[in-house]
Formats: structure tokens, sequence, C-alpha cells
């Protein structure tokens, strides 16, 4: 006597056929894959005081893949700060990025334009300089397919929270300090499905300060990235310096 197969039991036949078979694959999830690289990152950023309240925040970044050997992004950024006393500011401004491709006989640079609201409070803890900051950005990033400028904006809010420490070792006053800094990234959006975690910068380093408006840091910093994938990520190994000068126009200030 045969039997006759149910309608559930073909579904799941017809459903262990598809998982097992090539074209199946695509209905399981993607294993995480990693893509580590070289980077250097060099910057210039100022904060051009004006008076006992106000300054002006200006930054120029360049970050380049394989090392030296490839154009990564070039960054623009210039805002106004208010400092509340001498331990808090806020900060408002806008920020213009130029993202080269990374897709192989690709030349199209894709624009990013952002707007930023900035919080920031220094302390101190014995003798370690403490900076945390709190940025939120809003960022309308232009969309490429095929080499080509699509004419369609990709929109997402990204929120950031840094700390930073920097660690005096030596006595005297003219030798570095040690530099750590960590800083959390996370993205929202209509668009943003698989990576609200956008990223993770952590940087080790020396600190040193050349005169009272001038200093750099210099060292290490290992940027995690997760792509909008969800299952691929970047790991960066990127040399890094940043230059921070700090000039005085305001009366107040030149006392």
């Amino acid at each position: 006597m045969k039997m006759r197969r149910s309608a559930p039991d073909a579904v799941v036949v017809v459903t262990l056929f598809l998982l097992l078979s090539p074209g199946g694959n695509s209905l399981r999830a993607q294993s995480k894959t990693v893509n580590k690289q070289s980077q250097s990152w060099f910057s210039v950023n100022s904060v051009i005081k004006l008076s006992g309240h106000w300054a002006l925040l200006a930054d120029i970044h360049t970050r380049r893949n394989h090392f030296l050997a490839d154009n990564n992004f070039y960054f623009a950024r210039a805002g106004i700060q208010y400092s509340i006393d001498k331990n808090l500011s806020v900060a408002l401004g806008y920020g213009h990025l130029w993202a080269y491709p990374v897709t192989k006989d690709w030349h199209t640079v894709a624009h990013e334009n952002r707007i930023y609201q900035q919080l920031q409070y220094s302390s101190a803890w014995k003798k370690v300089a403490v900076v945390q900051r709190i940025r939120n950005e809003q960022r309308w990033q232009q969309k490429i397919a095929n080499d080509q400028f699509t004419g369609q904006h990709r929109f997402s809010n990204r929120l950031r929270y840094l700390l930073s420490l920097n660690i005096p070792v030596f006595k005297k006053k003219n030798l570095p300090a040690i530099s750590v800094s960590d800083e959390l990234l996370l993205q929202f959006g209509k668009e943003i499905v698989y990576n609200t975690f956008d990223q993770n910068r952590l940087f080790w380093g020396i600190r040193e300060q050349l005169s009272p408006a001038l200093s750099f840091d210099l060292g290490y910093m290992r940027v995690y990235q997760q792509k909008r994938s969800g299952y691929e990520y970047d790991l960066n190994h990127t040399f890094r310096l940043f230059v921070y000068y700090s000039p005085s126009f305001g009366k107040k200030s030149k006392k």
C-alpha cells in the first residue's frame, strides 16, 4: 500500500534540498572574514583660541593604504567651540571627506558631507591627563556603483565615545609621555542593517609637548571596522602621527 507524503513533510524535504544544494548556501549565515592591511594616518588638529570661552576648530587628515602606497581618504573639518569652564566644552561643526575606491581599476572618489556636535571633558587623575569626548555625526555619503556616482546618498547618524590618557613616565617635562586612547563608533539609520557597530580605534604611543601651543603624538593604531555586509571586517594596522596646534589670540589668553 502506497503512503502519500503530507504537505508539511514535502515542505521539509524541499527546504533540506535547498539548504544542502550548492545554490542553497546563500540561505545560510555567511562566515566571518577579516581583511588585514597596513595603513598610515597623518593629521594636523588646531584649536584657535579667540577669547576665554570661544575657539575655532580646524582639522585636516590623510590616510593611506599599504602604508604609504595608495590613497584611502582625505578629510577636512572645521567648527566652533565654547568652553563652559576650564574642563568642559561643547562644539559644533562641519566636515568633508574624499573616500578613494578600493575596488581594482575604479577611479571615482566618493564624497561625504558631515555635521557634528561634540561634548568634551578634561580632567586629571594624579599625574595622568584624562580626556573624554562624545561626538555625534550626521553623515551623507555618496553611493558609488560601477565606478560612477548614482546620484543617491546614504544617510547615517554616528555616535562616538573617546577616552584618552596621557601618562607621564619621566620627571623631566621635555621628555615624552605615554599616550593611550580608545574610541568606539556606533551608527544608526534606515540603511544601517548589519553593522550598527561601525569600528573601534585603539591607539598607544608617545605624546610630546614641543611648546605651550604645539605638540604631537606618534604610535600605533589598531582600527577594527565592520563592513555593511555584517560578516566582513577590516583590521587596519596603522602608523599614526597627529600634530596639535593651539594658538591664542584673545586678550586674556595673551596675558
